[in-house]
């Protein structure tokens, strides 16, 4: 009993275990049960199941609001949104990978799954060196405000840009060190296969496995502006992880509703570069202008869901005539 009282991260140990147990509890009953054959998901059953997430994650909220006080509580909120907002960029990406190597819908779930699992830990491990940065140094966090200040001026002037997935590092070291097959083979991350010289049964990759890998790693590029963009929001690790996680959780049911609509969010990129830059310099204001006053947490809730929520509004209403449409993402022709 002792152990569950124990600080860890700033935080009692029964709490980071309680959140342990919701994951896991989730993860099980979405592998389980409710995918428990290959499917392809069709967008009303996305909906459904992104609004079971996203109802998770609020009430995981009141819960953080109620234990550990209204200031962390509109924290927590405020990073979850961030993070969700931030994931949308993700889908097209994720449509992209699955697209070149060719995934049928009905295993790009359970890849995602997988994917999902692999994110909880790399963030895990992300967030934790920029804890333990933050705690020994606390100017690291006036790089991680200039970053994102210069990352959200940088998203206001970029242009549209397709990633070349052939020329992915990854993609290549793999099938250079790697037995990889041509074709996929159901849901399967390895299969054995007859060796071309030997005619031996080896272990060999299939494509599934590299779109799984380079789903993740397309997820730590991301995750680039997401974890600082938390961060300067609260140092409390706690807040920052959950919040990023229970966002990150309900990704894979909501890509498959967002990856036939991708192009109707096409001005939230703008939304999402002032977030950034608001986040961003809200440390120095509070440090420099308040006189190291915090940032009144509400406020920088409601400033930043403002924010999304006139982003999605605009490209929904700029984008609700195909004649008015911005210019689109080459989502349409590459759509699975």
């Amino acid at each position: 009993m002792e152990f569950l009282f124990a600080d860890w991260l700033g935080t009692p140990a029964w709490f980071w275990l309680s959140f342990a147990g919701i994951v896991l509890a989730l993860t099980a009953f979405d592998l389980g049960v409710l995918n428990k054959e290959d499917k392809e998901m069709g967008i009303g059953e996305s909906l459904r199941l992104t609004a079971f997430y996203i109802t998770i994650a609020m009430l995981f909220g009141v819960w953080v609001w109620i234990t550990k006080g209204a200031d962390l509580g509109m924290k927590y909120y405020t990073g979850f949104f961030i993070e969700k907002a931030l994931s949308i960029d993700n889908v097209f990406v994720i449509s992209l990978i699955f697209t070149f190597f060719a995934i049928p819908a009905k295993y790009q779930y359970r890849a995602l799954l997988w994917g999902i699992l692999a994110v909880i830990v790399l963030r895990g491990a992300m967030i934790a060196a920029g804890a333990a940065l933050v705690e020994q140094a606390y100017w690291v966090l006036y790089i991680f405000a200039a970053f994102l200040v210069f990352t959200g001026i940088k998203m206001f002037f970029a242009g549209d840009h397709t990633p070349d997935i052939a020329k992915n590092p990854a993609v290549r070291w793999i099938s250079s060190h790697m037995r990889v097959t041509k074709d996929l083979h159901d849901q399967h991350f390895f299969v054995k296969v007859p060796d071309e010289k030997t005619g031996k049964l080896v272990r060999a990759a299939t494509p599934l496995f590299l779109a799984l890998v380079v789903i993740n790693l397309a997820d730590l590029v991301f995750a680039v502006d997401s974890v600082p963009a938390i961060f300067a929001i609260t140092t409390d690790t706690f807040i920052v992880y959950t919040s990023n996680i229970m966002a990150i959780l309900g990704l894979r049911a909501l890509y498959f509703a967002l990856s036939a609509m991708i192009h109707r969010f096409y001005y939230l990129k703008y939304a999402l570069a002032a977030v950034l830059v608001f986040i961003g310099s809200k440390i120095f204001v509070s440090d420099f202008l308040l006189g190291g006053d915090k940032f009144p947490p509400l406020a920088s809730l409601l400033v930043t869901f403002g924010l999304i929520g006139a982003g999605v509004a605009y490209s929904l209403w700029k984008t609700r005539h195909g004649e008015d449409a911005a210019p689109q993402l080459p989502h349409d022709e590459i759509r699975p």
